[in-house]
C-alpha cells in the first residue's frame, strides 16, 4: 500500500594588499586606544553626541599616530604605529619580535600603504561599492562598540520576551502525504486508486512525506485553502485537496500541538537578544541624527 511505501521519500526539511592595508591600519588603531578611551568616557551618557563627535575623534586619533605629511610621498612610521606592531605581533602578548620580524612588518605595511596611496592618486576606489561598503561597516561597527547599555530590569526582558516569545515557542505541528500536484480530474482518479490499493510503484516513490511541518509555513507554501482543508481533516484519511501549484491527494499523518516555552528557561538568551536589539536601535538613532546634516534626493 501507498501508505507503507513512501516513507523511504521524505522531504527536505526548512593576503592581497588591500587586506594587508586594512590589517595594518586596524593594528594602528590600537596604539591610540588611550587617547579615545578618555574622550568616549567624558560623553558615555550622552551617547548620541558621542557619535556626531565620532568623526572628530576619528580624525584626531588619525592625527595622533600619523602626523600630516609633508606631501604624499613621505611615508612616516610613527614611535605610536611601531609599538602597535611590536604590541600586535602576538596575540597573547608574551613575547617581543625580533629586530628583523620588526623590520619585516614595517616593509609590509609600508608596501600596502605605498599601494594604497597610489591606487587612491589612480582614482581606483572611486566608484568601487566595496570599498565604499567596507568603510560604512567599520564605521558601523564603531557606533556599535561604543553604545553603552545599562543592564536591563526584569520588567523590560519579560516586556521584550512577549514580543519576540514566538522566536522560542515551540510552533504547531503536522506530519503529512502529499502526491505530485495534478489537474483535479486526475487527483480524483488518484484517489479511487488509492482506497482501492491499485496505485503504482511509481506513484509510492512520488508521493512526499512532509514530517513535523509548522502550520505557520503552509499557507506561505501551499495557500490558505489548502492549509485549512488539511487542518480540517481526519488523522490517516485520504482527501483531494487544492493548492497553489494544482490538485493533490493528501493524507493527515499527526498532528502536535503548540508548545509554549517559559521565559525563566530562555532569560539568557533574551537578556543577549535584547542587549543585540537595543543596541542596534541606539545605532540606528545615531545614524539618523547624522542624516540630519545631509539631503537626500532621490531621482526618478
Amino acid at each position: 500500500m501507498l501508505s507503507r511505501g513512501v516513507h523511504r521519500n521524505r522531504a527536505r526539511g526548512s593576503m592581497p594588499a588591500s587586506q594587508a592595508h586594512d590589517q595594518s591600519m586596524s593594528t594602528v588603531a590600537a596604539g591610540g586606544t588611550s587617547f579615545l578611551a578618555a574622550a568616549f568616557s567624558a560623553l558615555r551618557r550622552e551617547p548620541l553626541l558621542h557619535f556626531c563627535l565620532l568623526g572628530g575623534l576619528i580624525f584626531a586619533a588619525d592625527h595622533l599616530l600619523q602626523p600630516p605629511l609633508q606631501d604624499n610621498k613621505t611615508i612616516v612610521v610613527s614611535k605610536n604605529m611601531r609599538q602597535s606592531f611590536i604590541n600586535g605581533f602576538s596575540e597573547d602578548g608574551d613575547r617581543t619580535p625580533t629586530q628583523e620580524q620588526l623590520n619585516n612588518i614595517i616593509d609590509s605595511w609600508v608596501a600596502s600603504e605605498i599601494l594604497y596611496r597610489e591606487g587612491k592618486a589612480l582614482g581606483v576606489d572611486k566608484g568601487d561599492d566595496m570599498i565604499r561598503d567596507r568603510i560604512a561597516f567599520k564605521l558601523q561597527v564603531l557606533l556599535f562598540d561604543q553604545v553603552k547599555l545599562e543592564k536591563p530590569t526584569e520588567e523590560q526582558l519579560r516586556g521584550f520576551f512577549e514580543t519576540v516569545r514566538n522566536r522560542f515557542d515551540v510552533p504547531e505541528q503536522v506530519s503529512f502525504l502529499l502526491t505530485p500536484a495534478t489537474d483535479e480530474a486526475s487527483a480524483r482518479r488518484q484517489l479511487a486508486d488509492i482506497r482501492a490499493e491499485r496505485e503504482t510503484d511509481e506513484f509510492r516513490d512520488q508521493t512526499r512525506l512532509f514530517p513535523g511541518r509548522p502550520v505557520g509555513s503552509l499557507a506561505p507554501s501551499f495557500g490558505d485553502s489548502f492549509r485549512d482543508q488539511l487542518l480540517g481533516s481526519q488523522i490517516g484519511e485520504w482527501t483531494v485537496l487544492q493548492a497553489k501549484d494544482g490538485w493533490h491527494v493528501a493524507r493527515l499523518d499527526g498532528r502536535r500541538a503548540a508548545v509554549p516555552v517559559s521565559y525563566e528557561s530562555v532569560r539568557d538568551q533574551v537578556t543577549r537578544m535584547w542587549s543585540t536589539e537595543e543596541t542596534r536601535k541606539r545605532a540606528w538613532a545615531a545614524v539618523q541624527k547624522l542624516k540630519a546634516n545631509y539631503t537626500v534626493k532621490v531621482e526618478n
